[in-house]
């Protein structure tokens, strides 16, 4: 599955625990966040990095500080307890370092830190102990703003590894919120507003392949306030075959006292291979609607 599909089918507050894992910086996640859905890894990466490239200072150490200091090992296990999944190998190049090399690598990170006011960022990944040193005693030298640059972009290249290790990870524990989606989401959109539309009854039923006109249902709940559900379906929960979602429209306009044409919308869809991520998002208005086959 791609980083982009497991975004786009979590909840805001569930992205919102997805992307921080990735960056800490609290203005990037909430940026992120608008810009959903994605359309692709590759538009993702492209956001991502617009994205930051776009905050200040501020808002850059505020990512920074939530790393460990290179060289320091005990750290690294603490900062990363709750993050293993995305954090696992970008600083192994540093736990089979030499003790000397780990010294020289924390005595000079704490001078980096006075120097620079923050500490050493560095895309390790496939970097050796002492490449890392190498780096960190050349970049010593940069001036202040040139060396804020520098970390912002290798902070960039640390959240997009970890962007794309996002879908793959394990969960460290039943209560991850992002360790279940299931197979077949929707995204209901109030366009009349510009929002979500919370609080549509959503009814999701199988064509019985041996009772023509037989529908079971498999499934009913209710938008949350990004105007999704989730947890429809239990993982690996789907077959080959036809499928029918309504979408109790009436009823939800109704609740707000709008006008409104439809007293339902019931979009049916094929299934053919039952191993992909399946997405039918509806684009809703008083008097007309819209869906198309999601990502």
């Amino acid at each position: 599955m791609s980083t982009a599909t497991f975004l786009n089918a979590l909840s805001d507050t569930d992205a919102r625990a997805a992307l921080t894992d990735c960056c800490a910086s609290t203005a990037w996640v909430e940026a992120m966040l608008c810009w959903r859905p994605f359309v692709d890894d590759d538009a993702l990466d492209a956001v991502a990095a617009k994205c930051w490239r776009r905050l200040g200072e501020e808002d850059w150490l505020e990512a920074f500080a939530a790393h460990p200091m290179i060289g320091d090992v005990d750290s690294l296990r603490a900062k990363y307890a709750s993050t293993k999944a995305t954090a696992t190998g970008e600083q192994s190049g540093v736990s089979g370092a030499s003790e000397a090399t780990l010294a020289e690598l924390a005595r000079l990170n704490h001078q980096y830190a006075h120097r620079f006011g923050f500490i050493f960022i560095v895309f390790a990944t496939g970097k050796g102990a002492d490449e890392m040193l190498a780096l960190l005693k050349e970049r010593l030298d940069n001036p202040r703003d040139a060396e804020l640059h520098n970390a912002a972009e290798e902070q960039l290249k640390i959240t997009q590894l970890r962007l794309r290790k996002l879908a793959s990870a394990p969960a460290a524990n039943s209560n991850n919120p992002v360790a279940v989606m299931s197979p077949l989401t929707t995204h209901v959109l109030n366009t009349h507003l510009g929002q979500p539309a919370a609080g549509v009854a959503i009814t999701l039923e199988l064509a019985e392949p041996f009772a023509a006109g037989e529908w079971r249902e498999l499934a009913h709940g209710v938008t949350n306030h990004d105007g999704r559900i989730p947890d429809l379906l239990p993982p690996d929960s789907l077959v080959k075959g036809r499928y029918r979602m309504t979408f109790a429209t009436g009823a939800y306009f109704a609740a707000q006292g709008v006008d409104h044409f439809y007293p339902q919308v019931t979009v049916e869809f094929e299934i053919d291979h039952p191993g992909e991520h399946y997405h039918v998002p509806l684009l809703l208005s008083p008097f007309g609607y819209s869906t198309y086959r999601g990502s």
